[in-house]
């Protein structure tokens, strides 16, 4: 199954209807998928920060949210995933782009996404790392159960050679 086909497949059957995505060539056609579905809110963004605002307004507003962003914008998202999110028991899926890990070729992206575990797990995030498509389609599923239930956001690795 192709990578982008599996993640939208998936986040359909999570009941995702809510999704704010921020420019990422990896993730491009599952943003073309989620916003051609009538189901799925789809908010494009310039900023993290911005787009986790809108989630968090999106899921007291009764929306089953997700954000799609590559791990580089991680950084900027540590105030309001720590400040606003764990805070108020929001949950989120976290769908990233797992940039700077093997097989990557631009150098600039290794130190963030060397850093990019470490950062999940300071900030107590539980994330997942499925390696194929197939897995992504379970994976994802599960994942929102999970934030939903433990009130969390929850984190989605896909490294360069799940694409």
């Amino acid at each position: 199954m192709e990578s982008s086909q599996a993640v939208y497949e998936a986040l359909k059957s999570a009941g995702i209807d809510f999704v704010v995505s921020l420019p990422c060539v990896n993730l491009g056609k599952i943003m073309e998928m989620v916003d051609c579905d009538s189901d799925i809110i789809h908010v494009p963004v310039t900023r993290e920060e911005e787009g986790f605002g809108i989630c968090a307004g999106a899921f007291m507003g009764g929306k089953n949210p997700a954000i799609l962003m590559q791990n580089s914008g991680l950084g900027n998202s540590v105030n309001v995933l720590a400040s606003l999110f764990k805070l108020y028991n929001f949950p989120i899926l976290m769908i990233m782009s797992h940039r700077g890990t093997v097989g990557e070729f631009m150098s600039a992206q290794v130190p963030m996404g060397k850093a990019t575990p470490r950062v999940l797990d300071a900030l107590e995030i539980a994330y997942f790392h499925p390696k194929i498509p197939e897995e992504a389609l379970k994976i994802i599923p599960e994942a929102w159960i999970l934030a939903k239930t433990a009130s969390a956001p929850l984190g989605i690795l896909l490294d360069i050679n799940f694409w």
